[in-house]
């Protein structure tokens, strides 16, 4: 198995290194064209036809054999992620597709205020030991493999979520529509240390990003009225968020952020009818 390294025009010393591993495919974008665009953009340069998906603060820890043998009956596979402790990543690893309430509840803080309410533990698989294989519905992006007929029926990851957020829930929905099995496979470990890219963002703009990709999975996926609902949800938030955020910056600057969410889905709320992203458009796109 061949490692395809695509570089999101990195600041640090990343390429020189990769540069150093003939062994190592590099492709190195001038600007950064989110995750999904440089998945793809990988798939596209190799003959292979299983591909596993890796974010750089990954390391595998044991043999992938028995993803490539899951991956070939059912299409997609996923490994156990565990923390720098060895800790499993519960919650996170594997998840149910979010329902309208599960991003609600996200929305409006419940799953932070109360973890284990019932919706929280539906959506995160909380009812569901980590150790136990078998069929899930989401894994997480970081780690999951797939064959190259499941990409090129589905037309890859939806490049207009960008940079980051959603694009995996939104790829692996789209699988299981499409008569496509993804099975979990807890014998096959790797190390996730956790939002190793998304640190390098301001909260502000993390705030902004998410959002936009929430909105953009709710347009896709959910009935209008629960993508109403969704929107909605946001502009009320946005309030105390913004406060939040002030107070823990002591800046500003949070208003500035929240006045471009309320506006972002309060367009969206307003609107008679509900717009899909467009699929593949995220080579036009730039950082906010």
């Amino acid at each position: 198995m061949r490692a395809i390294v695509i570089d999101n025009a990195s600041g640090d010393d990343t390429l020189s290194v990769l540069r150093t591993h003939p062994e190592v495919t590099v492709l190195a974008n001038s600007a950064n064209r989110g995750f999904a665009a440089a998945a793809n953009q990988g798939v596209r340069v190799s003959p292979a036809e299983f591909f596993l998906l890796m974010n750089p603060d990954v390391t595998i820890l044991t043999p992938v054999d028995k993803l490539v043998e899951a991956a070939r009956q059912y299409g997609l596979a996923a490994g156990r992620l565990v923390d720098q402790q060895l800790r499993n990543q519960k919650g996170f690893t594997i998840r149910r597709f979010p329902t309208p309430a599960a991003l609600l509840c996200e929305i409006l803080g419940l799953n932070r205020l109360w973890p284990s309410n019932p919706i929280n533990r539906n959506y995160r698989y909380l009812d569901r030991s980590l150790d136990q294989p078998g069929l899930v519905e989401q894994p997480a992006g970081a780690f999951l493999m797939f064959r190259r007929d499941v990409w090129d029926q589905l037309g890859g990851l939806d490049e207009s979520f960008f940079p980051i957020w959603f694009e995996d829930v939104d790829f692996c929905r789209r699988a299981v529509s499409a008569g496509f099995r993804i099975e979990y496979v807890p014998s096959v470990v790797a190390e996730h240390s956790g939002g190793h890219s998304v640190r390098l963002l301001a909260q502000g703009c993390r705030a902004l990003l998410w959002c936009d990709s929430l909105l953009k999975y709710a347009a896709k996926h959910f009935r209008f009225m629960a993508y109403r609902a969704v929107c909605l949800a946001v502009v009320l938030t946005s309030v105390p968020r913004m406060v939040a955020g002030m107070i823990r910056e002591r800046s500003f600057a949070p208003i500035a952020v929240y006045i471009k969410i309320v506006g972002l889905a309060g367009r969206k709320l307003l609107s008679p009818r509900r717009v899909p992203p467009a699929r593949q458009e995220s080579s036009q796109n730039q950082w906010p």
